[in-house]
Parts: structure tokens; C-alpha cells; sequence
């Protein structure tokens, strides 16, 4: 299982300098840990995203996330599961009550090491870790009913491509860049 999550992540084609570093980064921890897809890996664990547009790619779902206080993505841990896509796919239906998810393709749209703040999850304390996030670019039927999980999100919504960066909050920021990032790979009218 190793072996095969270090081909996917060896073989994805970085789009630019960060993708190159962030995928040395995830090679480097897939070799020097056996449970890298397991969060007990308190040092740093696999993650799947969806970044989810509806079918004329006008808009993108955010979530209202608790932990962070902040509008973004969907996504989550792959607690085991070496199957990227399926993971990200499992959670965006789980986070947004969407049935319609769909991938767009089965090729990775992004890779990145993302720093997450210490934090309390269900009554215990979480330190300070990084995700390896793997995203797909999913698309789903804007028009189907929205339910997110009371648990993890205050609220989901469907928003311009335009309208991602601003929803941002202030002690979220270092998620801007990836944003930046998923938007130009997904509209091409973004600059």
C-alpha cells in the first residue's frame, strides 16, 4: 500500500514551484512513516479533497468550517484508505449531503502541505500538524438541497469563483494561496 500511495504522489505532474516542494515534502514523509495514512501520525497524515464546481463551473461549494472559523473546502482524512479519490469523494457527500459528486476526471488536480492550528476535536486536544491533501476536481448538481454536518460546519453554499478569497477569515489566510491556486487550475477566467 506504500508503494503504490508513493507512485500516485511520484508520478502526479506539479503545476508549479509549490507543487514541487509541497510533493518532495509528501515522498519524503511516505518514506520515513508506515502510518502516514493513518492521523495517529501525529507529525503529519494523508488527506482527500474534492474541489467541488457545479456542471457550468460558474461557482464552488464552501463549507463554514468550525474548527477554523472559516469558509472553505470540503475534504478529509483517508484514515487508512490509500484510494485518494474515493476518499475525497466519501467526504465531500458526508460534509454536503450531495449525491450528485462526480469527478471530473480520476487524475489529481493538486497537492498540498497545509499547516493545521492546534485545536479541541470531540472533547480532546489536537496539536499541531500538517495535512497532506490530495484534491480532485468534482462537479455536482448546484441545484440539489444542501446538508452539512452540525458536527464540523455552521453551513455550506454554493459562491462564485470570485467570492472564495474574500470569504476567507483573517486567521486562515495561509489557506489563500491554495484557493488561488484551485481557482486558475478550474476557471480559466481567474487570473
Amino acid at each position: 500500500m506504500i508503494q503504490s500511495i508513493y507512485e500516485t504522489i511520484k508520478n502526479y505532474s506539479p503545476s508549479e514551484e509549490q507543487e514541487r516542494q509541497d510533493q518532495a515534502v509528501m515522498l519524503q514523509y511516505i518514506r520515513q512513516f508506515d502510518n502516514i495514512l493513518e492521523r495517529e501520525n501525529v507529525f503529519a497524515h494523508f488527506t482527500a479533497s474534492p474541489w467541488i464546481v457545479n456542471q457550468d463551473r460558474s461557482r464552488v461549494l464552501l463549507l463554514y468550517h468550525r474548527i477554523f472559523d472559516s469558509w472553505g473546502w470540503c475534504g478529509g482524512h483517508s484514515d487508512g484508505d490509500s484510494d485518494f479519490l474515493s476518499t475525497a469523494l466519501r467526504e465531500g457527500r458526508e460534509e454536503t449531503g450531495l449525491t450528485t459528486i462526480r469527478p471530473v476526471s480520476s487524475d489529481i488536480l493538486a497537492l498540498d502541505v497545509i499547516p493545521v492550528i492546534p485545536h479541541v476535536r470531540k472533547g480532546a486536544f489536537v496539536t499541531a500538524h500538517v495535512h497532506l491533501n490530495v484534491t480532485y476536481l468534482c462537479t455536482a448538481d448546484d441545484s440539489e438541497p444542501l446538508r452539512h454536518k452540525d458536527d464540523e460546519a455552521k453551513g455550506a453554499r454554493w459562491v462564485s469563483p470570485e467570492e472564495v478569497i474574500p470569504l476567507v477569515s483573517p486567521w486562515d489566510r495561509v489557506m489563500i494561496p491554495i484557493y488561488e491556486k484551485l481557482n486558475r487550475k478550474t476557471f480559466s477566467d481567474i487570473s
